[in-house]
């Protein structure tokens, strides 16, 4: 029995291609569509996540209940958390036309699944998807690519928002992340992508003030600036942003996996061939930790 809420196997390919879905993974997906079809009890499970996730569109802060051992027992090489998002893009699109938001804008924040596949993949690993949690961000509407940069509806909480409040603003916010694939972090594209989100949820999100925007990010970590020139797009991106906070505790493995796709094995067999790449590796070689930093700016 075809699974309800998926295109049939002869048009799946196409709604992968839609959402970028590299053609490595491609096979592997409809195998995962066999799968649901001949099990009734796991079709039955995926029917009730994919009501859960629906219902959970538009919301902001929801736990988003897909981890990666869903369902239970999976390590997300099934596949199957992969076929749920794409059960729930449908809904998202009628969810984003419904706020008058351009098909490029859902297009450009839908295909980040194919995105994350492809890391996935390059990360380690029979395929499928490590974190499907954070693709529920995309598909419930919390969060935009907005040219270079992605915005996140959110509300702050605890020590966090505690802080916001100690540099004068109140909870609301959009959080920023920095996704690799969309080249240089240049100061002019930041700046379009600021543009582009006051307008944006001014106008599809007129309800909920945003302010100010925030990032909590490895990038923010004021010891890059002794190792980058001055003049480098990440300087002057740390530069734009007031302190939210303390830094955290050390995180190394966050900018290896960012910068290397992988924080394992020996620093000493990590590439050295940009200023980025020889910087977190002589901090970690010479003793120092790198950490998340937080940081706010007003739109």
């Amino acid at each position: 029995m075809e699974p309800k809420g998926l295109p049939d196997s002869e048009a799946l390919p196409e709604a992968l291609l839609a959402l970028g879905v590299p053609f490595e993974d491609v096979n592997g997906l409809l195998a995962a569509h066999r799968r649901l079809a001949r099990d009734p009890g796991l079709r039955g499970e995926f029917g009730g996540e994919l009501r859960t996730q629906v219902a959970a569109i538009g919301t902001v802060g929801r736990p988003s209940g897909l981890w990666r051992g869903w369902p239970a027992g999976s390590d997300g090489s099934d596949y199957l958390s992969t076929l749920l998002l794409v059960a729930l893009a449908p809904h998202t699109r009628a969810y984003h036309r419904a706020l008058g938001i351009r098909p490029e804008v859902s297009r450009a924040t839908l295909a980040d699944l194919g995105r994350h596949l492809a890391l996935a993949r390059r990360r380690g690993g029979p395929g499928g998807l490590h974190n499907p949690a954070w693709l529920t961000l995309h598909f419930r509407g919390e969060l935009y690519q907005l040219g270079r940069l992605q915005f996140q509806r959110k509300r702050l909480t605890g020590p966090d928002a505690e802080a916001a409040a100690a540099a004068g603003f109140g909870p609301w916010t959009l959080e920023l992340h920095v996704p690799a694939h969309r080249g240089p972090l240049s100061p002019e594209a930041c700046e379009r992508s600021f543009a582009r989100a006051r307008g944006f949820f001014a106008r599809h999100h007129p309800t909920e003030p945003y302010p100010t925007a925030c990032v909590f990010s490895w990038l923010l970590d004021p010891q890059l600036a002794d190792y980058l020139p001055a003049d480098s797009n990440i300087v002057r991106f740390q530069r734009r942003f007031a302190p939210l906070g303390p830094p955290g505790e050390p995180e190394d493995d966050n900018p290896l996996r960012f910068v290397f796709g992988t924080a394992e094995g020996p620093l000493e067999d990590l590439p050295r061939d940009t200023v980025l790449q020889r910087a977190v590796v002589d901090h970690l070689r010479a003793g120092g930790h790198w950490h998340v930093v937080g940081g706010w700016l007003r739109l």
